[in-house]
C-alpha cells in the first residue's frame, strides 16, 4: 500500500519543476540537481552488521544500490551504481547513511535500507530531485 502511495506522489510531482521540502514518516527529501543528499538508516541492534540500500522507481523492480559493512570502508555496489556518485558510511554502530553526490532527476525514487534481520528503522525514503533552485 505504501508503495502505491509513493508512486502516486512521484507521478503527481513529475508535472512540476520543483517542490518545497516537507516531512512525514518516512521522510520525503527534496534536493536541487547537482547537489548531494544523505539518507539515514538506524538499526536497532549494535551488531556491526551490514546495511543494503535499494532504489525503486514507479512500475519497476527494486534495484540493488550497495551494501555497506560496518567493519569495511568500501561498499559493495550493484550493477549501474559506482563510488563516483554513491557511497555509504556508518557514523555509529547503529546508524548508517547513503550519500548520493551530484544528484540528477533520474535519482528521484523511493530508497530502502535493509538489514539481514530486518532491524532497520526508517526503512523508506522518498527522494525528489528538482531541476531548478528552490523558491
Amino acid at each position: 500500500m505504501r508503495i502505491i502511495f509513493y508512486c502516486v506522489i512521484l507521478s503527481l510531482l513529475s508535472s512540476v519543476r520543483c517542490v518545497k521540502v516537507f516531512t512525514q514518516k518516512p521522510a520525503i527529501l527534496t534536493e536541487q540537481k547537482g547537489r548531494s543528499v544523505t539518507m539515514d538508516c538506524n538499526i536497532e541492534k549494535d551488531e556491526r552488521n551490514s546495511v543494503s540500500w535499494y532504489k525503486q522507481i514507479p512500475n519497476a523492480a527494486p534495484q540493488y544500490v550497495l551494501r555497506y559493512y560496518h567493519s569495511n570502508s568500501d561498499p559493495y555496489y550493484g550493477d549501474g551504481f559506482s563510488s563516483s556518485r554513491f557511497t555509504s558510511k556508518a557514523p555509529s554502530n547503529i546508524d548508517y547513511q547513503l550519500i548520493i553526490s551530484n544528484v540528477d532527476v533520474t535519482d528521484s525514487a523511493v530508497y530502502y535500507c535493509k538489514t539481514y534481520d530486518d532491524t532497520a528503522k526508517e526503512r523508506q525514503k522518498v527522494l525528489w530531485v528538482c531541476k531548478e533552485r528552490f523558491l
